[in-house]
């Protein structure tokens, strides 16, 4: 079970079916995620891409807040048909658009088509190491966050980035947040 923390569902509990394998994000690390984002941007104007989902925690809680534009990827079915049915109960159908998929393929078969403000991804905890640079390397290179953009990575806290476009990592117990920069563009100066 999990609670959204803040707007229009303000403490509204969500509780999962018994059978689903999931760890959704502690709301206290997710208030502190969220304080930090509303500091920076207006949830009702930008969009936002939570890669592995889960039963849509993240999701549902940039969408309580206001943002109207939430892609949303999932591989298990039975999770995706969940966010679905939660979104579509707590009137939030038309904010958020589930997709089913695994989270590389997604990112091989979308890059270059859309770009948003936050890109969010909760990995499972037993990924290797090589795989988040694989996943943070996809983001990046191909143009998923916009230019004043965020790429927020949850982590163990035990694992450390080392990474040019690493900004800054924010540790609550066990989880951590690692914020990346997008990829600047060079523009050619011509004198």
């Amino acid at each position: 079970m999990y609670r959204i923390i803040s707007g229009r569902w303000k403490a509204k509990k969500i509780a999962a079916p018994r059978n689903f394998d999931v760890r959704p994000t502690t709301d206290f690390a997710k208030e502190a995620l969220f304080s930090i984002l509303e500091n920076k941007y207006d949830m009702q104007s930008i969009a936002v891409l939570d890669l592995f989902a889960g039963i849509g925690s993240i999701s549902l809680e940039f969408a309580s807040r206001g943002c109207q534009d939430v892609t949303s990827v999932e591989l298990n079915p039975k999770h995706t048909a969940f966010i679905n049915t939660t979104a579509a109960e707590l009137d939030m159908a038309q904010q958020i658009n589930v997709q089913r998929g695994d989270t590389f393929d997604w990112l091989k078969k979308f890059r270059n088509k859309k770009s948003f403000e936050i890109v969010f991804s909760d990995a499972p905890f037993e990924m290797e190491e090589s795989k988040y640079y694989e996943m943070i390397s996809l983001i990046l290179n191909n143009k998923y966050v916009k230019e004043n953009g965020i790429l927020i990575v949850e982590h163990q806290s035990r694992m450390k980035f080392n990474h040019p476009n690493l900004i800054d990592t924010r540790k609550y117990g066990n989880v951590s947040f690692s914020f990346f920069e997008s990829i600047k563009e060079e523009k050619n100066i011509i004198e």
